[in-house]
Parts: C-alpha cells; structure tokens; sequence
C-alpha cells in the first residue's frame, strides 16, 4: 500500500479548524487519524501545535505515519480504538488537550480497497472490520448467524422500511446458501422489493451493518465519556458524523455535558453536580457548503457538532 491509497480529502476542514482554534497551541487529539488530512491542517497552523493521532486501523497509522514523517517531532501516533481513551494507561499520552477531533464513519480507502468489504460494488466480500486483527464477526458471520430479531433491528436502524420482511429474506436465503458478497444481501433487498435497488438505498443498509459489525454506536458513546475527560479546562471537542445514529448519540452527550442538571425527574432537589461541564458551540449541526459536495460527494452526510469545556473544572 502506497501513502497515496489512504489519503484522502479532509471533510469541512475550514470549519474544524476554526472551532478548534489550534492557533492557540498545545496538544491535540486525532481520535480518527485516517488519512491524516485534518492533522496536516492542524499541525500547519503553527509550530506550537502538537498531534497526537489515533486509529484503530493499522493501515491508517501506517499512511500517517508516512505522511507525517516530515512533522514528526510534532505527532505521536498510536493505534487504539477510541472506546478506550478513558482507560488509566492513555492518561499520560493524552491528558489535558487543548482540542479533540472525532471524525466517524469509514474512510474512502476502506470504502475502495474491496478485501476490505465495506462497499456494495458487485463482487466485494462481505468483511467491513475496522480493525482487521480482531477475531470477531465480520459482515458476513452476522448475516448468517444473527437471529431474525437482531437482522431486524440491524436493517431497522439502517432505515430500511421493509427491515421486517428483509431480515425474515436473510434468514430464508442463508439456508440454502451462506451470504459472503455483497451481491448476496444486495439480491435479498432487491428480492425484497420487487425491483433493483437504488444505491441510496444500498449505502444506508451497507452503513448499518458496518455500524453493527464494529459497535460502533456503543464505541462513540465510551469515546466521547473518555475524551471529555481527557480535554483541558476551555478545550474544545469537534464531532463529524454521518449517519442519523451517530449523530443522535453525540447531540445527546454535548446536551447532557451542556445541562446545569441531570438528576432523574421527580427529584425533590438537586443531588448532581448543579452546573454544566461546558457549553454547546453549535446550536445546530453545521452542514457542508454546496462547493465542498460538489469536490466531495462522499461529505453530504456530513454533520458537524463542536462543544467547549468550561474553564472552571470542578
């Protein structure tokens, strides 16, 4: 693998930059180093700036670390999922930073390079593991192993409206045949419905399972706890997601981390902390410019959410 086949172009990164405002310096957080395209535009803003760049993805930190390597007094790299950031034996690597960048999803590498099985071009395996050294469920062991109630929630949550009948489909299909290409479940759909299926419609099912294969849902939720704890006082989180779920669970976060209380309703007095850990900077998410979808396809989806941790912590 070349440096070339990970890059990739960085999405909204005017607007990152901006809320993470590296200008200042100090240290900061890449938990989705990918293609290190928004690192470059951090470590660029100034020689005060420093990165430290996380993936779980071997392939990723190995193309980082390439195109970094004329910055790398400045970049410590370290392949990790970012689920454990909250974990005693990162507090050393990542303590106090001045700014975190989440940027979900997968990346154009993995989605073009077909052994790895995120795509639903014809004749591509169905794999879609993040990190290929985990011995758990691919794509395709869930497909053939989950029960009807768990391929229903998986399709449901794809919003895929006939999420009912498509997992009774699999199920049906995978004892005459196991799935193993995307061509198998792109058939069940298409079956399905009575007609081929738009590629809409094929990227939203494929993202849903990709998000299931590597509980990623439940991966962000640890995640954003583990950074929030890691950010200096007045340290600023940036979160890109792209898929409605995603984006569910980090509003929710920065809302709960924005709350003056959080104590259940019913409560006769308020026994939590009484004050909010920070506050949201976008009231809405940002959205990419039409210019930027037109160069990027792949950043329509695109939700951007920032939030800034207060400066009085505790």
């Amino acid at each position: 693998m070349t440096e070339e086949t990970f890059r990739h172009t960085p999405v909204m990164p005017d607007e990152v930059t901006r809320l993470l405002r590296p200008e200042r310096g100090g240290v900061f957080l890449d938990a989705t180093i990918g293609g290190a395209g928004h690192a470059i535009r951090l470590l660029e803003t100034g020689s005060a700036v420093r990165v430290i760049g996380i993936d779980q993805d071997g392939e990723a930190i190995e193309a980082a670390r390439r195109r970094l390597a004329p910055l790398s007094q400045r970049v410590r790299l370290i392949r990790a999922n970012f689920r454990d950031l909250g974990r005693p034996e990162f507090a050393a690597e990542v303590d106090g930073v001045a700014g975190a960048l989440m940027d979900l999803g997968v990346s154009s590498h993995q989605i073009d390079t077909k052994a790895r099985g995120f795509s639903f071009r014809p004749g591509t395996p169905l794999g879609m593991r993040m990190d290929e050294t985990r011995r758990e469920r691919s794509a395709a062991d869930l497909l053939n192993r989950a029960d009807e109630h768990e391929l229903g929630r998986v399709f449901r949550d794809g919003e895929e409206r006939r999420w009912r009948v498509l997992s009774r489909e699999v199920v049906r299909r995978r004892k005459i045949r196991p799935f193993s290409m995307s061509n198998d479940l792109v058939a069940a759909l298409s079956a399905v419905l009575g007609r081929p299926v738009q590629e809409k419609r094929k990227a939203r099912l494929f993202q849903a399972l990709r998000i299931a294969v590597n509980d990623e849902l439940a991966a962000l939720g640890e995640g954003l706890d583990g950074i929030h704890g890691r950010l200096a006082p007045g340290g600023r989180l940036v979160v890109l997601s792209y898929h409605s779920l995603e984006d569910r669970v980090v509003k929710r976060a920065l809302r709960e981390w924005s709350a003056e209380c959080v104590c259940p309703p019913g409560l006769p007095e308020c026994r939590c902390r009484g004050e909010p850990l920070g506050r949201v900077l976008t009231r809405r998410p940002l959205r990419p410019a039409e210019e930027e979808e037109a160069r990027n396809p792949r950043a329509r989806s695109a939700r951007l959410r920032a939030w800034e941790k207060r400066l009085a912590d505790g």
